[in-house]
């Protein structure tokens, strides 16, 4: 574990409630930020606020909120994600709108909502979960390959534009980790032999949220002012 930061942060984190974004909860967390969820389904934490990260007017209010508790966010990790599994040609355009709009709509929502902030304040890590699928794409998945495509590109063009400002953006693509939604998945029979992705995986081991949490807490913290614009790819190997 990496040592304290030298100035505690207020982090706000999407999809906080389980799986990879309560990791990432637990890490910012015991790095010393003070840490603030937002989620359909609000996890555990003293500061868990219930928001749609699709719906603007949502995301303001509960910005409000974690302004009135805590101040201004410094960190932001864009955690929340849908996936979907389809034959292309059966993708409804609502099932691709549905998709698109979590994945990739929502994080515009959130950056846009917390930039001025970080800003104001001439510093601000923000951090997106995107997804390892977008190095080589995934059957069954165009909405999500494409939605989470959307957000690499998303944190190259903003990590340009307020570089100099002092905020940095960075995307963290995570690999096959250990989570409920992947179990879900997996349950339901689209994801293949488990055992034999992790053999194929370099590492010889299944992701942990864990491993997640400990990239987003390298880019969120002070030593990692120089990095920006980078997608950090976490999967073991299987994509180089």
């Amino acid at each position: 574990m990496s040592a304290a930061p030298s100035t505690p942060r207020i982090a706000l984190v999407t999809g906080g409630g389980s799986g990879i974004g309560k990791a990432i909860v637990a890490r910012l967390a015991a790095d010393g930020h003070r840490v603030a969820t937002l989620d359909l389904v609000p996890g555990d934490g003293e500061f868990a606020y219930t928001a749609d990260v699709t719906d603007r007017g949502q995301i303001d209010a509960a910005l409000a909120q974690i302004h009135q508790q805590l101040g201004p966010v410094g960190i932001l990790v864009n955690a929340a994600g849908l996936d979907g599994f389809k034959p292309f040609l059966k993708i409804s355009f609502e099932d691709w709108q549905r998709v698109v709009n979590v994945n990739l709509h929502g994080v515009f929502h959130m950056c846009q909502a917390v930039l001025p902030e970080m800003l104001a304040a001439g510093w601000g890590r923000i951090v997106n979960i995107s997804s390892s699928s977008t190095h080589s794409g995934t059957p069954y998945m165009s909405h999500y390959v494409s939605a989470k495509s959307g957000v690499n590109g998303l944190t190259k063009s903003l990590a340009l534009e307020f570089g100099p400002q002092g905020v940095t953006v960075n995307a963290v693509p995570p690999g096959f980790i250990d989570t409920p939604m992947l179990r879900k998945a997996a349950d339901k029979g689209y994801l293949g032999d488990i055992e034999k992705t992790i053999e194929a995986t370099p590492v010889r081991r299944i992701g942990r949220p864990e491993d997640i949490a400990a990239a987003v807490a390298f880019l969120a913290s002070e030593e990692a002012g120089y990095i920006t614009g980078q997608i950090l790819g976490v999967n073991g190997g299987r994509n180089t």
